[in-house]
């Protein structure tokens, strides 16, 4: 599994994988993204802590606010692609955010 963090108020939107963007007639199915129920603060943001499938390269995130709207119609507005971090990775950045600084 891989993980990456998210703010409140963001959702994922496209997906890579090995080819480029996930294809769900290829693949049959929806890539596996799942939010735990795990989250950190900083900087007074509340970052949930998410686990995609080993075959996820990079996911792209935007604000709530665009991820309804018809992207054919609408320009681009704030978009990041975020790479993704290992098991280890994300225990060390839960750990940190623990301890007081």
């Amino acid at each position: 599994m891989k993980y990456f963090f998210l703010s409140d108020g963001w959702t994922v939107g496209r997906v890579w994988e090995f080819g480029g963007l996930w294809n769900e007639n290829s693949w049959r199915r929806k890539p596996e993204i799942q939010q735990t129920n795990l989250c950190i603060f900083e900087q007074g943001e509340k970052l949930w802590l998410y686990r995609v499938e080993e075959a996820v390269l990079m996911v792209e995130v935007r604000p709530l606010d665009d991820a309804s709207s018809d992207s054919a119609t609408k320009n681009i507005g704030q978009v990041v692609l975020k790479r993704l971090i290992s098991a280890e990775d994300a225990i060390e950045r839960l750990n940190t955010a623990l301890i007081p600084q």
